[in-house]
């Protein structure tokens, strides 16, 4: 079938059917219409006034049993109010009763443009009343004594920010706090809330191979680890001790730090020892660097002699011992 315009748009009220026994007055509705004026109620294909029935949650109550009969009552729902959400998008019939002359009729609160406008009955078009104050009514011709004046109004409110009730549904954006009582039990806080100054992270790594050197530059101890920084404002705490020893007195030796290859640390030596005899010590550097990347980065230790003495690193006197180097992200 073809149309002038646009193909017509349809869809189905939802209706409860139920059957009457001449006594039962309460029937269990599907679902919860706001009030009495949210259905249309019909008994045996007739039309029941509001006032014969009432409404609460999905209980139908009539003041009266309909006759017995099968499927003989309806009830057609006019609008569904949005499960677990508190709104007053409801329909209002209001009847009044004018005066002579009478223009101006005060109903319940309405959205405007969502109210009809009855005289005696006969819907009265837009351009005979005035509908802008969300309030009142306002006929354009008084009316008689008597006249009957029904509005039906509705006052519409959206829903369309409700938060659904259903898991992993509410987005961070939502939530504006939680009470210290809620957070029980384990939980992953995000390092990029964690406050400045934090350890968001910590490596560590050990190294116990002798190195020997006679350079005056610097070799490295392959005392090494990896981080990878979760920000690139973040910096790194580095701490490296490592054992050492020489052979001869009067030798001496530096400890510097290598990022990925370059030494970072001021003067070209952060540690240096010096024996008056033959001896060993343990020597503990420390820098804090800012990488300024989030990408995997390496900091190693590297030593080296000076005046042709010859210094062991990763050792005591007695033979082989451990090196520790802990790199600790910490938070900008």
């Amino acid at each position: 079938m073809s149309y002038i315009g646009n193909t017509p748009i349809t869809s189905a009220f939802l209706t409860n059917t139920f059957s009457g026994t001449g006594s039962q007055t309460v029937f269990t509705m599907t679902v919860a219409p706001a009030n009495t004026s949210s259905c249309i109620v019909a008994v045996t294909g007739v039309l029941q006034d509001p006032s014969t029935y009432s409404v609460s949650g999905t209980t139908l109550t009539f003041s009266a049993a309909p006759p017995t009969g099968t499927s003989n009552i309806s009830v057609r729902y006019l609008g569904i109010p949005a499960s677990g959400v508190t709104t007053t998008a409801y329909r209002t019939v209001t009847d009044s009763t004018a005066t002579a002359n009478q223009t101006t009729f005060s109903i319940p609160s309405y959205t405007v443009g969502y109210v009809d406008v009855f005289r005696n009955g006969v819907r009265l078009p837009n351009a005979d009343y005035t509908a802008t104050s969300g309030t009142t009514v306002v006929l354009v011709n008084g009316c008689t004594a008597g006249d009957t004046i029904t509005t039906v109004s509705f006052f519409v409110s959206s829903v369309l920010n409700a938060i659904p009730n259903s898991p992993a549904s509410v987005g961070d954006t939502n939530i504006v706090d939680v009470s210290a009582s809620k957070l029980t039990g384990s939980r992953t806080i995000p390092k990029g809330t964690m406050p400045a100054g934090a350890v968001l992270q910590v490596v560590n790594a050990t190294y116990s191979t002798q190195v020997t050197t006679t350079s005056s530059s610097f070799v490295t101890t392959s005392l090494t680890a990896s981080i990878t920084p979760t920000s690139s404002t973040s910096k790194i705490f580095v701490i490296a001790t490592m054992p050492m020893s020489t052979g001869t007195a009067n030798e001496n030796g530096k400890l510097t730090i290598y990022r990925n290859g370059s030494n970072i640390a001021p003067n070209t030596g952060l540690g240096v020892f010096q024996t008056s005899a033959v001896t060993y010590t343990g020597l503990t550097i420390q820098l804090l660097d800012s990488p300024a990347t989030t990408s995997s980065t390496t900091y190693a230790v590297y030593g080296s002699a000076s005046g042709g003495s010859t210094v062991t690193f990763n050792s005591l006197l007695t033979g082989a011992s451990s090196s520790v180097i802990t790199l600790m992200e910490i938070a900008a």
